[in-house]
């Protein structure tokens, strides 16, 4: 049953009609994105969530676009007493606050994907790493990985993951400014993954010197499909040859997530 057909008679049918059956399920947490019409029914909504998933204990209502530094949104708990997220994903466990950290549960196979490429015995970087979704797995490979993460309360959440998963002897992590050249040590490493927050493409160019030759960077940005083949050719003039692409999900309309494996062709 459907979170509308779940709830007719319930709410307005006039309401139910603009409710999306699509939200984020974080571990125990459910995140919807209510219209704002529907704010007034949001408790009822909550129930009827908790109702279809039973392992859900709270339920927030995003009424906030991600923004900052920190790639933070505001909510609203509709129903529970907790944000901490208690997630696991192909066999990891993760704790976070979902108000303090920015995560998102629909890219999980796509680390999967990625972190599968990783070899025993790499040097790893990943800025922008957060709660630790692609340092860690990529960690239980064998990689020796340099996380970055600006944001202190992802810092803390990422520690506390590291040590949740047994990986600590492999992953060091540098609470700094993935744009400041002074959060990345001198060697070059043999992979990056850079989930690229909206509107920072420009760290690729701090990234790539720090890659090797015939290393491999693993690209995430946010473009409409249009924009690809000029991409792929900007990426050529870089030094880059696109191995693989691919959409990760629309986050706007017209506007999706992609993923890039780029290889280092050679010194630029």
């Amino acid at each position: 049953m459907s979170l509308r057909d779940r709830l007719t008679g319930r709410i307005p049918d006039d309401d139910r009609a603009t409710l999306s059956d699509r939200f984020d399920i974080i571990g125990d947490i459910a995140v919807l994105s209510l219209p704002p019409g529907l704010a007034c029914d949001g408790r009822i909504i909550a129930s009827a969530v908790m109702e279809q998933y039973h392992g859900v204990r709270t339920v927030l209502n995003k009424i906030s676009q991600i923004t900052g530094d920190h790639r933070t949104a505001r909510y609203d708990l509709l129903a529970g007493t907790s944000t901490i997220a208690h997630y696991r994903e192909y066999g990891f466990s993760y704790e976070m606050d979902i108000k303090s950290v920015f995560f998102t549960p629909r890219l999980a196979s796509e680390r999967n994907r990625v972190t599968g490429l990783v070899r025993e015995g790499e040097d790893l970087l990943v800025p922008f790493c957060g709660a630790g979704p692609f340092a860690i797995p990529a960690a239980a490979k064998g990689a020796r990985v340099l996380c970055v993460e600006k944001n202190p309360e992802a810092c803390r959440w990422l520690t506390r993951n590291i040590r949740l998963n047994h990986v600590e002897p492999r992953v060091t992590l540098v609470n700094g400014d993935a744009f400041d050249p002074g959060s990345y040590p001198a060697r070059k490493f043999d992979r990056a993954i850079v989930p690229t927050p909206y509107g920072m493409d420009s760290i690729l160019d701090l990234i790539i010197p720090k890659v090797r030759p015939g290393g491999m960077i693993h690209l995430y940005t946010f473009r409409k499909k249009h924009q690809i083949q000029p991409l792929i050719d900007e990426f050529h003039g870089k030094g880059l040859d696109t191995i693989f692409f691919r959409g990760c999900g629309h986050v706007a309309p017209c506007v999706s997530r992609w993923v890039f494996d780029l290889e280092i062709s050679g010194e630029k």
